[in-house]
C-alpha cells in the first residue's frame, strides 16, 4: 500500500458511543516521498553507530542498568508518575509513602522490561511476550486490578472523564484480538520488504490505537520498539529508547499519532519516528563516551593511587556502574571484607571524589556516585 492511500480505520457504533477499528496492517507499504527515505537512511546510520559503539565499550552490560532505570522513570513519567533517577534508586524503606505509589510503579517498568530482554533469547517479539511484560509491569501497585496480563475485555478510552467525552475509544475489546494478532504478522512477515524502523514505527502507531490493555498501553507501547530491534539484531544491547524523545515533544507525539488517526497522515508519523531514532542515537552516544571518559579518569588515574586496595577498589567501581548507591554494609557483604576495611574504603572514594555522601546522617550513611548518575539526568 502506498502511504498516500492509508485509510486509518472505521468508526463503529456501539450503544451510545463510536469506537475506531483501526485498518489492518500486514502488508507491503511504500512511499513516493523523497523525505521519508532521507530520514531513514540516516537513523539507519545512527542506529549503526550507536549499536557499533555499544559494543566497543568494554562491560556495557554494566551500565545497561543506568539505561533501564532512566527509560522506566522517563516512560512513566509520561503516563503521570513522578520520580526521578536518584529516587528510583532507593530501597522501599527509603521512599515516604506519598511516593511510594509512584515509586512502586517505576520499579514495576524495570522489572518488566529486564524480564521483556532476557525473554527475547527464547522467544521473539509477540502477543505472548507483551503480555508477559505487561504482567510484571501491573502486578503491584495502582495497575494491579487492571487485569495484568491479560487483554482487556471490556471498552477504554483516552482522554475525558468517561465514554462519553472521551479524546478517543479504540476498538471493541472483540476486535483486540485479531488486530493484535495481524500486528505480530505484520513484525515478523519476511514476504513483505518493509524497513524495520518503518515497520517498527506503524508497529507501535497500531499498538497505540488498538490500546489493548486496561491500563499501561504508553508503556508497553513505547517498550515494544525496544524489544523489536534488540528482537532483529538492529541493536546488540537495548541501549535506545525513545520515550524520553516523546516525553520532550510530547505535544508532537500525540498530535502525529492523532494525525495518523483522524487524517491518515501515517507519512507525517513515520517521519516524527525517524527523526526520534536519530537523534536519541546521538544522545545515547553522548553519554556512552562520556561513560568511556569518567570510566578513563576514575579507573585509570583516581583509583590507582589506592595501592594495594586496588583489586578491591576497582571491584567497588564496576558494582557502583551497576547500582551507583551504596552503603558501607553493602559494600563489606559484596567485597568480603570486614566493616573496618569497607567504611575505610568508602572514605577513599569519598577523598577521590568518586562517592558522596547523600543522607546526612552520621550512622547508616548512603553514599552516591553522583558525578555518574549525572549523565542520565
Amino acid at each position: 500500500m502506498d502511504l498516500r492511500d492509508f485509510k486509518s480505520g472505521t468508526y463503529t457504533q456501539q450503544r451510545q458511543y463510536k469506537s475506531f477499528r483501526p485498518s489492518p496492517i500486514n502488508h507491503t507499504w511504500i512511499w513516493s516521498n523523497p523525505k521519508i527515505n532521507t530520514l531513514l537512511e540516516e537513523a539507519n546510520h545512527k542506529l549503526g553507530a550507536l549499536d557499533a559503539f555499544s559494543r566497543q565499550l568494554p562491560n556495557v552490560d554494566y551500565f545497561i542498568r543506568m539505561h533501564v532505570i532512566k527509560e522506566a522513570t522517563t516512560s512513566s513519567r509520561i503516563e503521570g508518575t513522578k520520580t526521578s533517577i536518584e529516587e528510583a534508586l532507593l530501597a522501599g524503606n527509603e521512599v515516604g509513602p506519598e511516593r511510594r505509589d509512584d515509586w512502586q510503579e517505576v520499579q514495576n517498568y524495570i522489572a518488566a522490561m529486564n524480564h521483556a530482554v532476557k525473554r527475547l533469547r527464547k522467544v521473539p517479539v509477540s502477543t505472548r511476550l507483551l503480555r508477559e511484560t505487561h504482567n510484571i509491569l501491573l502486578r503491584k501497585g495502582r495497575g494491579s486490578t487492571k487485569t495484568p496480563g491479560e487483554y482487556r475485555r471490556s471498552q477504554n478510552w483516552i482522554g475525558g472523564s468517561s465514554l462519553k467525552d472521551a479524546v478517543f475509544i479504540p476498538p471493541s475489546h472483540e476486535e483486540v484480538d485479531p488486530l493484535m494478532s495481524d500486528l505480530e504478522n505484520f513484525l515478523h512477515n519476511d514476504a513483505i520488504d518493509v524497513p524495520h524502523l518503518v515497520r517498527i514505527a506503524i508497529g507501535h502507531y497500531q499498538f497505540e490505537t488498538i490500546h489493548p490493555f486496561l491500563d499501561g498501553n504508553g508503556r508497553v507501547g513505547r517498550l515494544l520498539i525496544t524489544l523489536y530491534l534488540v528482537d532483529k539484531g538492529l541493536l546488540t544491547e537495548p541501549t535506545l529508547y525513545l520515550s524520553d524523545y516523546f516525553d520532550r515533544h510530547r505535544l508532537l507525539y500525540y498530535d502525529n499519532l492523532t494525525a495518523a488517526r483522524a487524517r491518515n497522515d501515517l507519512a507525517q508519523w513515520i517521519m516524527f519516528f525517524l527523526v526520534a531514532v536519530a537523534e536519541t542515537c546521538n544522545k545515547g552516544i553522548t553519554t556512552l563516551k562520556k561513560i568511556q571518559k569518567l570510566r578513563e579518569d576514575v579507573e585509570g588515574k583516581r583509583i590507582v593511587r589506592l595501592g594495594k586496595r586496588l583489586p578491591k577498589a576497582s571491584a567497588l567501581v564496576m558494582n557502583l556502574y551497576r547500582n551507583p548507591r551504596v552503603t558501607a554494609t553493602e559494600t563489606a557483604q559484596m567485597l568480603d571484607v570486614t566493616s573496618k576495611t569497607a567504611n575505610e574504603l568508602i572514605q577513599n572514594f569519598v577523598d577521590l571524589h568518586i562517592l558522596v555522601e547523600s543522607t546526612g546522617y552520621k550512622r547508616n550513611r548512603v553514599f552516591s556516585f553522583a558525578e555518574y548518575v549525572r549523565l542520565f539526568t
